[in-house]
């Protein structure tokens, strides 16, 4: 798949811009491990000129308080993203390792979709709302509580679903009318640039009003984004590590942080389950962009009454996932997204193993592929639940299988986590299932193989997965400030 219209500049002040002093750095395709092209390496004197941008188009611009201009701007925006579907496909492939058949799904093409259900909630936002006449110290007053924008937001994504997640987070927040100054992750710097090339070019949006950097130093930008007083709003999405370092950022000057963070995801299977129907699926997703996705289950809870059975069609299913280039459409699974993230999770492997877990699949690098940033498949069984592989994010291809006695065993295991993002029940009872997944303290849940996902879905988690939630009409209100005002009645 050829690569056209790359675009690598900054969009800063509604003009495409190079970073100061022409600085670039390499962007690495982690299927080939060799440079697919270059980026700008922004530095703090953009990082300055973007947050000066967007604090000058909230502050002096009516933006904020001109909705039809903003359903119109970002209208414009899917427009330019449909009519570019093939120009940015082969990018997002080469620059996330991200396998083909992913990029007409969450990878691109239904968040291009799902950027109509978002404007659409805007439009339909209850902006205002009266309260009953109310007497208070003998005056009587009526109420009136308004919804408005937070201000300048400093959105923050990761490398893993990069173009969704910067839609998640740029369509929602401009259409609140906010500000937004996107810095994208260092791997993945042109799913963010060429949002930014269409902006420039395709929509009437102010300048100033989308900020687009990129940057190969991203705590450097990063910290600038979050300590500065002018922002006056996070969105992060990233490891639970940074979003604590993000939120002690943010404390300085009270701003409103918004973290989606790490998840050890479990998948309770029931022993009345139908484990040809269930376990496939265990497979899939823990192999799907090889693992590295937040919301994952990377913990696969078995009964002890059927686990020897589990663990064989377990083995069978992940022996058979086909993986490699990702260009080819067979392929479920391409590679990790550096070989900083590749020796990750092959420590993490060895840890599992010294640790006393059985290694059943996979465990290395593939001997059939010379180059990439690829790790086999893994399937670990006997898995003790404190062990680091059961407790600790991997974010790669690896699946950590866990015996239980009962219910009550299987529910405290799936909660013996400092995270709680997401799971999984299978059971063949709904009832039963539905019960048990109501004991989970995650998020989001999947129940007999149901899927969540979706741009009306509430998207976030419980202890150290986060505060708050994206996507969904709770994600939208998340860009928003309450005021409540009163006069005479």
């Amino acid at each position: 798949m050829s690569l056209e219209g790359v675009e690598s500049r900054l969009l800063i002040d509604g003009e495409l811009t190079e970073a100061s002093g022409s600085r670039v750095y390499d962007n690495i395709n982690p299927a080939t491990e060799e440079v697919a092209g270059e980026a700008a390496d922004a530095s703090l004197e953009d990082a300055d000129r973007a947050i000066a941008a967007a604090r000058r188009a909230f502050d002096e611009t009516g933006w904020s308080r001109d909705l039809d201009l903003r359903k119109k701007c970002l209208q414009q925006l899917h427009e330019a993203l449909v009519a570019n579907r093939e120009v940015l496909r082969p990018q997002i492939i080469a620059e996330v390792g991200a396998p083909l058949g992913l990029t007409y799904a969450v990878q691109q093409d239904t968040c291009i979709d799902d950027m109509l259900w978002d404007i659409g909630v805007a439009v339909d936002f209850a902006w205002e709302r009266d309260l009953p006449e109310n007497e208070f110290f003998g005056i009587k007053s009526r109420r009136v509580v308004v919804h408005e924008p937070v201000g300048v937001v400093a959105a923050i994504t990761p490398w893993n679903f990069p173009f969704m997640l910067n839609l998640a987070k740029i369509v929602p927040a401009l259409m609140a009318g906010n500000t937004v100054v996107l810095k994208a992750a260092p791997d993945t710097p042109w799913s963010a640039t060429f949002i930014g090339k269409l902006v420039a070019e395709n929509t009437d949006l102010p300048a100033g009003a989308l900020n687009i950097l990129t940057a190969f130093h991203p705590a450097e930008v990063g910290d600038a984004l979050t300590g500065d007083p002018r922002v006056d709003m996070v969105s992060f999405t990233g490891s639970t590590a940074v979003g604590k370092h993000i939120a002690k950022r943010g404390a300085d000057n009270v701003k409103k942080v918004f973290l989606e963070l790490g998840g050890k995801s479990a998948h309770i299977v029931l022993d009345d389950a139908d484990f040809a129907a269930a376990l496939p699926g265990a497979a899939i997703g823990v192999c799907t962009h090889a693992g590295q996705g937040c919301a994952i289950p990377t913990r696969l809870l078995l009964p002890r009454s059927r686990y020897d059975e589990g663990i064989e069609q377990m083995a069978e299913n992940m022996r058979g996932m086909k993986y490699g280039d990702p260009t080819n459409v067979e392929n479920l699974m391409g590679p990790l997204i550096s070989a900083k993230q590749r020796d990750r999770v092959l420590a993490y492997i060895e840890k599992g193993k010294a640790e006393g877990a059985r290694l059943v699949v996979g465990g290395g690098r593939p001997a059939h592929l010379e180059k990439g940033f690829f790790v086999e498949p893994t399937l670990f069984a006997d898995v003790d639940p404190d062990s680091t592989i059961a407790q600790e994010e991997i974010f790669g291809p690896v699946l950590s299988v866990i015996p239980y006695d009962d219910e009550d065993d299987a529910v405290r295991i799936a909660n013996h986590s400092r995270y709680g993002l997401s799971g999984a029940v299978s059971s063949g009872s709904l009832d039963r299932a539905m019960a048990v997944a109501r004991r989970i303290r995650t998020g989001t849940l999947s129940v007999n193989g149901g899927m969540w996902f979706a741009a009306d879905t509430p998207f976030g988690g419980y202890k150290e997965s986060g505060t708050g939630r994206e996507h969904g009409l709770e994600g939208f209100v998340e860009y928003l400030e309450t005021k409540t005002i009163a006069y005479p009645a």
